[in-house]
């Protein structure tokens, strides 16, 4: 009877590294749900919607849904865009029309924000190919997808890997700024 016990316990051992080294590590993560808020983002809500999807679309770790109570939420003002993030996963973000009103593209600028609240900081790298790049790419730039490597840093975030953003900082990315602001 004791061999038995010692059999099937081994057996088990055995099949559930079997299970495990099929799975992907990002497959083995659970997907972090975070809920948003554009209620009060006025004429960028649609937009909001979209670049939630655009995320949704490009990591596997983490999923944006619309709803309350949120961990982030979503304001528009007058100002210039930017992300006050708290914590990964929270914090507030300004659809700031200033930009908008300078030609810059609403979607890559929505998506460039929720890319704070997912952890990534800014990187004035000048391309268009960087999403985290803001402002230093040109006006004229409309892709609002995040790179290789900016997608792979949010799975990592949310599979408990430090982020190299900072939190309680407000990241404003002006044209001619040198660096975000605290």
């Amino acid at each position: 009877m004791h061999l038995s016990r010692f059999l099937r316990t081994v057996t088990a051992l055995i099949l559930g590294l079997a299970v495990l080294s099929t799975v992907s590590p990002a497959q083995a993560t659970a997907v972090r749900v975070l809920r948003y808020d554009a209620s009060r983002a006025a004429e960028f809500r649609t937009v909001v919607d979209q670049a939630a999807q655009v995320w949704n679309a490009s990591v596997v770790n983490v999923r944006l849904v619309a709803g309350t109570p949120a961990d982030f939420v979503v304001l528009a003002d007058n100002g210039w865009p930017r992300a006050r993030v708290t914590s990964l996963g929270r914090g507030t973000i300004w659809m700031g029309r200033e930009a908008t009103a300078q030609g810059y593209y609403p979607l890559r600028i929505a998506t460039h924000e929720i890319g704070h609240i997912l952890g990534l900081p800014d990187r004035r790298t000048g391309l268009c190919t960087d999403l985290m790049s803001g402002s230093s790419a040109p006006v004229s730039c409309t892709n609002a997808n995040p790179s290789a490597a900016e997608r792979r840093e949010v799975d990592a975030n949310f599979a408990g890997f430090a982020p190299l953003a900072e939190f309680d900082k407000l990241y404003v990315d002006r044209p001619g700024d040198l660096a975000s602001v605290r």
